[in-house]
């Protein structure tokens, strides 16, 4: 089903090693509004949803994916030539003293992820709903990352992340229209 090109989808850059920033990052890494429960949920939710917008829920799930890794190599990037003291001084220390310098699919306060974040109610509106809403959280978040760090190099990024957030919420937009729109026309056997 999936072509993987070994590029991230756009580049990540950071000026400086920034543990302080990459613990914030995790949020999207792991958090409940974060790539790995978009992803999740989209490419489950994709069973249940009217044939014309398959395509889109498997289309943005994939995608999902695709900024995961790009959260992934940002947090690398950010953590890869810190001590264990400026893990520790960043609020690290638990995070380090479980997995060293290892990805672990944890929000910004060290919570792990679990599966409570991936909503699936089976009603195509409800689902498009809750998938606008996860949207515009995550679009909020990037904004909030992009405030908290004077690294050009990695608002560049963010910013990249935060502008696909806004795109994916037009999009279930246009497709909670298009479930209604199909809904409301005159079935004729």
């Amino acid at each position: 089903m999936w072509v993987y090109e070994k590029k991230l989808q756009y580049p990540v850059r950071v000026s400086k090693c920034d543990p302080r920033m990459a613990k914030f990052l995790m949020e999207q890494y792991g958090g409940a509004d974060g790539e790995l429960a978009a992803a999740l949920r989209y490419l489950n939710q994709r069973y249940t949803i009217p044939d014309k917008v398959i395509g889109l829920l498997n289309d943005i799930g994939t995608e999902e994916f695709a900024h995961l890794e790009m959260i992934a190599a940002m947090v690398y990037k950010l953590t890869k030539d810190a001590s264990v003291a400026e893990l520790e001084a960043a609020g690290l220390g638990a995070h380090y003293a479980n997995h060293d310098h290892a990805l672990y699919y944890e929000n910004a306060a060290g919570v792990p992820w679990t599966a409570t974040y991936i909503q699936a109610k089976g009603d195509p509106i409800a689902d498009l709903y809750e998938d606008i809403a996860a949207e515009e959280k995550a679009r909020a978040t990037y904004q909030w990352l992009i405030d908290m760090t004077d690294d050009v190099d990695l608002q560049d990024s963010l910013k990249f992340l935060r502008e696909r957030e806004i795109i994916h919420s037009l999009r279930f937009r246009e497709a909670v229209e298009i479930i209604k729109e199909d809904r409301e026309t005159k079935k004729i056997f």
